[in-house]
């Protein structure tokens, strides 16, 4: 691959213009503070305990972890982010963070709160698509016992098609504002049920243009075939595929359900050979980029700079509507912000909702950014090198 980018990731200017000196400090104690894994793991349990005990750390929480990670704890106070993102280049995709309820009325109320984000993103310019997991509106174990074909009683039954009815409710509620809408991906123990929900669901509405997207974990061994299944299925029914590409978020959950059952372990063995699968994903999706609408969602540098290299390669606009990168909010700025600078689609995930509700999507990301080696070392080394930049800067005259 002979073209090269113009961009490049080390420009921290442009990756933090969007925040303070002391924004970024913040930042930089945070960070900081995620070189204690099991200090920061602690302090989000002993949080979790707090508030069943009603004890006031919800400030606490607010100025850190939730502050870094979330938009805020409503659609309106997500709004003032959005828009800052936006002058930046940088569209958002309003994430409602509550998951893993069972109870119907919780599940319904995560329902008409998602409806509100499709509405917001059909208004709001500023927002690229919307988003949903289905273990916010579905009870997971009942999925898992339609997957395995075990008997549902009668109860179960009209749950099960209550929580279909929800699914593709919103899946309507998209197409008629038209609305692209991210269905993000789960454990496979209960993953079959959502692809084929979204299968169906892409076969009624994306036949003019896509609407619904599926989501592919690039660290199962299958998920490549998977992914060139799909786009068989989608020419073959005449629909357009929206494919969004991660490297997957459950790897320990699901070697240990893979061991548990004597089964073959569903993911790549290596980083490497994840890696790999990743970015053959994305060749193929641009290689078929008359069928499938791309979002990669990486925070890999590698497989960022390949997609931009190759929509370059490919002839086509930076601007096309086919191709957006997207990363998540407080994280790998240096990413976005410089491949929005330099012309190509790109999103933030914006997590919200209520403090308590969203710890267990805060517990993932202070997990994946946790030690010496993980995420949190290379955005401390970068803000450090940022926060050094600005005090070389030669300070401008006061004015008397």
């Amino acid at each position: 691959m002979e073209k090269k980018t113009d961009f490049s990731f080390d420009n921290l200017e442009t990756a933090f213009a969007h925040l303070s000196d002391k924004e970024l400090k913040k930042t930089q104690s945070l960070f900081r503070l995620m070189h204690y894994p099991l200090l920061v793991k602690s302090g989000l349990w002993l949080s979790k305990m707090a508030f069943t005990l009603g004890l006031p750390v919800k400030g606490f929480v607010k100025k850190t972890v939730f502050h870094q990670f979330c938009g805020g704890e409503t659609i309106a106070s997500c709004r003032p982010i959005i828009a800052l993102l936006d002058k930046f280049g940088v569209k958002s995709v309003l994430d409602y963070s509550v998951e893993g309820k069972k109870e119907e009325e919780r599940l319904i109320a995560a329902t008409e709160e998602i409806k509100r984000t499709i509405a917001e993103a059909g208004k709001n310019a500023h927002l690229a698509f919307a988003v949903f997991k289905v273990s916010g509106i579905a009870d997971t174990e009942l999925l898992q016992k339609v997957q395995e074909q075990k008997q549902l009683s009668e109860a179960e039954k009209e749950s099960f098609a209550a929580a279909r009815g929800r699914f593709m409710g919103l899946c309507d509620t998209a197409a008629q504002r038209s609305v692209r809408l991210l269905v993000d991906g789960e454990e496979s123990w209960f993953q079959e049920i959502i692809d084929q929900w979204v299968e169906e669901a892409m076969r009624q509405y994306n036949k003019d243009k896509p609407i619904v997207f599926n989501t592919f974990q690039m660290y199962r061994k299958d998920m490549l075939r998977r992914l060139r299944d799909a786009r068989h299925d989608a020419v073959a029914q005449g629909y357009f595929l929206g494919a969004k590409l991660v490297r997957g978020a459950y790897m320990e959950n699901e070697r240990a359900n893979a061991k548990d059952r004597g089964e073959e372990d569903p993911i790549h063995p290596t980083k490497e050979a994840t890696d790999n699968a990743y970015n053959e994903a994305l060749k193929f999706c641009i290689d078929n980029k008359q069928r499938i609408s791309l979002v990669s969602g990486s925070h890999n540098e590698w497989s960022n700079t390949l997609l931009a290299e190759l929509v370059d390669l490919h002839g086509l606009s930076r601007s096309d509507e086919r191709i957006y990168f997207s990363q998540l909010f407080g994280m790998s700025d240096p990413i976005s912000f410089n491949l929005a600078k330099a012309g190509f689609n790109v999103v933030k995930y914006l997590p919200y909702g209520p403090i308590k509700e969203v710890l267990p999507y805060l517990a993932r990301r202070v997990e994946e950014n946790s030690g010496i080696s993980g995420q949190a070392s290379r955005e401390l080394q970068r803000i450090n090198q940022e926060l050094r930049r600005r005090k070389s800067l030669p300070k401008l005259p006061k004015i008397a």
